[in-house]
């Protein structure tokens, strides 16, 4: 019977052994993967002064996102701690003060647990674990693009297959109101809001909002919804960005489904002009997110990505365990070590009753050798 002391709180969960074996083999690949490319991996605290780090989050200034930290009284200083939602702002943070003096572009890559005070109702977990890359001092095409085949290479490293990246253009309202499609400074939230719920009719009743309306159709394939985002863009308001959209294209086309939907706006509230979510094949929901942003604090432009490998787990867990190798009483602890150094996993008997197939054994060590049970 279970103790009603020992329930964890709601939205988090314990990795029994194989799930954590299968996240922790992931997040080695992932990590591997954006080490050969040059990102140097920091590791900043679980715990921060809250206003240290609500100040470089999106919402900061307003509290939104304090809200969603775990907050409590540091007994050593006095202040408020929190405990870090997401890590992008940390990376802003050491990208600003300990590596201030770094060469620009400033690749980092990072991984670790991050905890919500609340979860959304797509997603029920509350903690999680992040990883990433940013690449710091640079949001043009070309780091866009490196963000994203970063990411897909770092993705398939992992086990993931059949990847889909999904674009969108998170100022597309802002450019188009200044003059293409003209709209005044109140109505743009509200073009907005309707473009997010792909109200049509709401989108009508917006002063100015109908001139929006072929957005709603300049979604789905990438090679078909940029051709209709072409069509809308009159004056050429959007002609750098449908020309950077298709040079990032062209470099993923052949290893990723491409999909657009330029309006597009969940998740992206502090991207500037670029933003992509990442999708695969047997994983339900957004495997990553990333994009172009501004640092919170210094307005250093940056490129990067999150990827949240929990809702891989399933598919990631379906691959076989590796052999395991029993240890008998008396073995030749030199040979054992030989055989852990290419790649044998152990379990060593501490007793003459120890069982090798009760303690999920594959593989006896007789003498000098492994031999299958």
């Amino acid at each position: 019977m279970t103790n009603p002391d020992d329930l964890l709180p709601e939205g988090l969960e314990d990795r029994l052994p194989t799930e954590a074996r299968a996240v922790s083999r992931a997040m080695r690949q992932i990590l591997d993967v954006m080490d050969a490319h040059g990102y140097d991996r920091v590791s900043p605290p679980l715990v921060e002064f809250e206003k240290s780090l609500a100040g470089r989050m999106v919402g900061g200034n307003d509290g939104t996102t304090a809200r969603r930290m775990f907050r409590f009284v540091d007994p050593v200083s006095l202040r408020m701690l929190a405990v870090r939602s997401d890590m992008t702002p940390q990376i802003g943070r050491i990208a600003a003060t300990g590596l201030a003096a770094a060469a620009r572009p400033l690749r980092l890559c990072y991984g670790g647990e991050v905890a919500l005070v609340r979860a959304d109702q797509l997603d029920p977990a509350r903690q999680r674990l992040q990883l990433g890359a940013e690449l710091i001092g640079s949001d043009t095409v070309a780091a866009a693009a490196e963000m994203i085949a970063l990411a897909i290479e770092a993705l398939e490293g992992a086990g993931a297959k059949g990847i889909s990246v999904d674009f969108t253009l998170p100022d597309l309202v802002d450019i188009l109101a200044k003059k293409a499609l003209p709209l005044a400074p109140e109505r743009i939230a509200q073009v907005r809001r309707e473009l997010d719920t792909k109200d049509a009719g709401g989108l009508a009743l917006v002063p100015g909002g109908a001139a929006y309306m072929p957005l709603l159709y300049a979604t789905g394939p990438f090679d078909e919804a940029i051709a209709r985002l072409f069509e809308i863009d009159a004056g050429g308001a959007l002609a750098s960005r449908i020309a950077g959209l298709k040079q990032i294209a062209e470099r993923v086309a052949e290893r990723a489904r491409l999909t657009l939907d330029p309006t597009e706006r969940h998740g992206f509230e502090y991207q500037s002009w670029f933003g992509f979510t990442i999708y695969a094949d047997g994983v339900r929901g957004a495997v990553g997110r990333g994009g172009t942003y501004a640092i919170g604090g210094t307005d250093e432009p940056a490129t990067g990505f999150s990827l949240y490998i929990d809702a891989m787990i399933g598919a990631l867990k379906a691959s076989p365990a590796a052999d395991i190798l029993f240890l008998p009483l008396g073995h030749d602890r030199d040979v054992a070590a030989r055989l852990r150094a290419i790649g044998w996993r152990t379990r060593e008997a501490l007793s003459g009753n120890d069982d090798a197939e009760a303690l999920g054994c594959t593989h006896r060590l007789d003498g000098r050798e492994p031999t299958a049970l």
